[in-house]
C-alpha cells in the first residue's frame, strides 16, 4: 500500500507537470498568433504598396523579437505564480540535544 505521504507528492507533481504543460502550450499558441498576424498582415502591405516580399520579411523577421519578449513575459508570469510548498521536516528536539554533546 502507498503512503499518503507519497500519494500527495505525486498529486503535487502531477500538478506541477500540468501546470508545465499549459504554461508550454500557451507560449507555442502565442507564438503562431504572432507570426501569423505578421504574415497576413506583411502580406496585406506588400499587395496595397506593390511590394512584393518587402514587407512580409520585414514582418516575419520583426516578430522574432517580439516572440521571444512574450515568451520571456508569459513564462516569468506563470513561474511567479506557482507555488511549490515544500513539506516542512519534523525534527526531533531529542536527535538535537544528542547531536550536540
Amino acid at each position: 500500500m502507498s503512503n499518503p505521504d507519497d500519494q500527495n507528492k505525486d498529486r503535487l507533481q502531477h500538478a506541477y507537470n500540468l501546470t508545465l504543460a499549459s504554461v508550454t502550450g500557451l507560449v507555442g499558441c502565442l507564438t503562431m498568433v504572432i507570426v501569423i498576424a505578421a504574415l497576413v498582415l506583411g502580406l496585406w502591405l506588400d499587395k496595397s504598396f506593390n511590394t512584393k516580399p518587402l514587407f512580409t520579411l520585414i514582418l516575419i523577421i520583426g516578430s522574432v523579437p517580439v516572440t521571444l519578449v512574450v515568451m520571456f513575459m508569459v513564462v516569468n508570469s506563470a513561474t511567479k505564480r506557482i507555488k511549490v510548498d515544500q513539506p516542512k521536516k519534523k525534527v526531533d528536539i531529542s536527535e538535537e540535544v544528542q547531536n550536540r554533546d
